[in-house]
């Protein structure tokens, strides 16, 4: 029996990588859900004259983004575990 050490650590790296990749997106996400949450509650709301649309419509398109990036990783994953 003969271990290809080369290919074992290049799946190693990948895995590690797309694992840092997904959580770093997910926390993303949950970061701009709570800065939109906390924008509502102070009642900006996202539609101060100063901010044009404001800081809490922002967070919310990042974590929405942020969230789709992950779940379409997940979806390619799953799609090359299943071909």
């Amino acid at each position: 029996m003969d271990i290809d050490w080369a290919a074992l650590g290049s799946v190693f790296g990948v895995s590690l990588s797309a694992t840092v990749l997904l959580v770093t997106l997910f926390t993303l996400g949950i970061v701009g859900l709570s800065k939109h949450e906390a924008a509502t509650e102070q009642g900006d709301g996202g539609t101060s004259q100063a901010e044009g649309r404001g800081g809490a419509t922002l967070a919310r398109t990042g974590a929405y983004a942020s969230f789709a990036l992950c779940a379409a990783a997940v979806a390619y994953g799953i799609y090359l575990i299943v071909s």
